[in-house]
């Protein structure tokens, strides 16, 4: 098989994801941390015309380290990420990070280019089960389709940022579900991700599990 390339979606499929989403996203959303560390992640919705901003709060202890981060995030109608600002609190001190996407596909942090981020156009927050449904409803992928879904990732601790290069197929699910396979070749974890039917996490192996469903 040759390398794989991104699926190409048009405008009008995006635009009624979005609908179909604005339809059925509750009000907010819980996840419990599991196995890789222990705490609980809590966000909330907030829709309007042009997109959806979310609020979330996430704190854990890893490895015997705790932190909290506190994170407002904004996507636009197509669910591609427009900003980010991010808090967070460790042993080390308190930081925080601005994160925008420029209209032409750049990346600014902290006000600053970084061009290794170009062409991502999801912010992934290793503190939040939340942000992995951004690449599920932007790709809006069928049974046996997948696609490359490159993020402007940010680290639970210290708030560093990188580029993650990630990988999803969309597998068949029980109605009212949705499933897909995920690859994040820097850390050599493959999992697959169960999601309801507003595409937010319900299991992720090892990393987090919904709370209020």
């Amino acid at each position: 098989m040759g390398p794989r390339q991104p699926l190409r979606r048009t405008a009008d499929r995006r635009s009624l994801l979005h609908v179909s989403a604005r339809l059925v996203l509750p009000p907010h959303a819980a996840w419990r941390h599991r196995e890789s560390r222990d705490g609980f992640e809590v966000v909330f919705f907030h829709q309007h015309e042009a997109g959806l901003r979310v609020e979330g709060h996430s704190a854990a202890v890893e490895c015997g380290d705790p932190f909290a981060v506190r994170y407002a995030i904004e996507v636009d109608a197509e669910w591609r990420t427009r900003w980010a600002q991010i808090e967070g609190w460790s042993a080390s001190g308190a930081r925080s990070v601005a994160i925008r996407r420029e209209s032409e596909g750049s990346w600014l942090v902290d006000g600053a280019p970084v061009p290794q981020l170009d062409g991502c156009l999801d912010v992934d927050l290793e503190s939040s089960a939340l942000t992995n449904a951004f690449p599920i409803h932007r790709l809006g992928l069928s049974v046996g389709e997948e696609a490359d879904a490159p993020a402007v990732y940010v680290r639970a601790q210290g708030l560093g940022v990188e580029r993650l290069e990630q990988h999803y197929t969309c597998l068949a699910a029980p109605p009212g579900r949705q499933r897909y396979g995920y690859v994040a070749p820097a850390f050599d974890f493959r999992c697959e991700i169960a999601y309801d039917e507003a595409g937010l996490v319900l299991d992720y192996p090892g990393i987090a599990t919904r709370a209020d469903d």
